[in-house]
């Protein structure tokens, strides 16, 4: 298990010895190339050490890869403030969150799908403004209004990605538990239901409802998110968050594991079309 902006890195450096090989370079002739020691770019390539956005662009060109998203992929992974698709306003707010959580909006914005698995409370781009200030308020001990206000601002700003072109893929699985939890009071849980019923009816959002009937499932020790992203699959990642901080999982028997756990909870899980007449259900108070 890596922190953020460890398995960031290794990440990174994993997808450019791919593509260095790919070229039919050595490590040695990839340095000459590029001016550098051939260390230097073992360093890069094991993760051991940091890379600038610069870097990056002088190995993307040193082999040729001229795919754009990829090319953008890779440059945000090494901490690029430049953005040739989703701009990157998350930096606005670096005083206010936490660099895990800056990560996980940094993937989240340039993955391709997200699968999530929620045992608590909705997925945070699926919740309203009031919820948010609910569970932010609930989460974080402490907050003055402006700190509490920034904080909802981001987690809003984060939807922006299920109406971008193209949209994020948002499959997510949810407890019976997220809806039955009043949050905020009855509502805005009220209000959050009637914007679950919408997100469900898009044609990038799949919704699912885990009954308490399920009984005990795969899920039951807590939530998770795999993000996946259509270029390339070494890229895939699990984030497990914590109280104080996210651990993130990156190993291919990790992958397959959460992968299969979430595939196995969607079995248990209510259709979506069954989903969305509980949400209805459940709105009218039964």
């Amino acid at each position: 298990m890596q922190h953020g902006p460890a398995v960031r890195r290794r990440k990174l450096g994993a997808e450019l010895r791919a593509l260095r090989a790919g070229a039919g370079l050595t490590s040695g002739e990839a340095a000459r190339l590029v001016g550098w020691h051939q260390s230097k770019v073992s360093r890069i390539e094991t993760g051991a050490s940091g890379v600038k956005p610069a870097d990056v662009r002088l190995l993307l060109d040193a082999y040729r890869v001229g795919d754009a998203n990829l090319r953008e992929l890779l440059l945000v992974l090494a901490g690029s403030d430049e953005s040739g698709g989703r701009h990157h306003w998350w930096h606005a707010y670096r005083g206010v969150l936490p660099p895990t959580y800056r990560d996980f909006i940094s993937l989240e914005s340039q993955a391709s799908a997200m699968r999530t698995l929620e045992t608590s409370v909705v997925p945070g781009l699926l919740q309203t403004p009031e919820y948010a200030r609910a569970v932010t308020r609930a989460a974080v001990d402490g907050l003055d209004d402006e700190r509490l206000d920034a904080l909802v601002e981001v987690r809003l700003a984060r939807q922006d990605i299920l109406r971008a072109q193209p949209p994020l893929e948002l499959s997510a699985v949810l407890d019976e538990a997220v809806l039955r939890r009043e949050v905020g009071g009855p509502e805005v849980m009220a209000r959050q239901r009637k914007r679950l019923l919408e997100a469900a009816r898009l044609p990038q959002v799949r919704l699912q409802v885990l009954p308490f009937t399920a009984g005990a499932h795969v899920g039951i020790t807590g939530p998770f998110v795999i993000f996946s992203f259509s270029r390339t699959s070494d890229l895939d990642v699990v984030v497990l968050d914590h109280l104080t901080s996210s651990l993130y999982l990156e190993r291919k028997e990790d992958l397959q594991a959460y992968t299969e756990a979430f595939n196995t909870l969607r079995i248990h899980a209510l259709s979506p079309e069954d989903s969305l007449d509980y949400l209805a259900e459940t709105g009218d108070g039964t």
